[in-house]
């Protein structure tokens, strides 16, 4: 296990699991969503997007937290193991909510000078609210990484599903 792609759904525990990860196994933790957001929540170009992360992609080893399909696959060629964080939908839902009105009320620097907005708690709008994204996307990552995980065209891959904190801390045990 050196090169390591974390995924699940918003709130779900991936950059926790993915920083505490790298630290184990002494290699750079990268969150993609830094490289995606730049400021003003402009999305990065999808060819520079996919440029930057095929440049990390190409290390020796790294832990890589993020969903984004268009760089799914240059990620996913290159690593050895995916850590599906896939914790209940309540434990989802309670995390995000506590972590946007903590970093709202603490105006948080998030990527890029990015800051998180206090509609997140006010609006059902998925594309203004991460809470609202991560309540409509848990069915649909649930059913992606499934399907991932028994797909044989994946072979090189080992996939880990986490749903709690036993599973994190075996995952985190056998990585010394």
């Amino acid at each position: 296990m050196q090169r390591v792609s974390v995924v699940g759904v918003s709130g779900s525990g991936k950059s926790t699991l993915g920083r505490e990860l790298a630290g184990r196994l002494a290699v750079p933790y990268v969150e993609l969503d830094a490289i995606f957001h730049q400021p003003g929540w402009t999305p990065l170009p999808e060819d520079e997007f996919r440029r930057r992360v095929a440049e990390i992609a190409a290390g020796d080893g790294w832990v890589i937290d993020g969903n984004y399909s268009a760089v799914q696959p240059l990620v996913w060629a290159r690593a050895d193991t995916v850590v599906w964080v896939d914790p209940p939908r309540r434990t989802v839902m309670r995390r995000i909510i506590w972590r946007s009105l903590r970093r709202a009320a603490g105006r948080v620097e998030l990527w890029n000078g990015n800051r998180e907005r206090w509609r997140n708690l006010f609006t059902w709008d998925e594309e203004e609210s991460v809470i609202s994204w991560a309540w409509h996307h848990y069915p649909v990552y649930k059913c992606r990484y499934a399907t991932a995980a028994r797909d044989p065209s994946h072979p090189h891959l080992e996939f880990h599903r986490v749903t709690g904190r036993a599973d994190s801390r075996q995952l985190l045990d056998s990585a010394g």
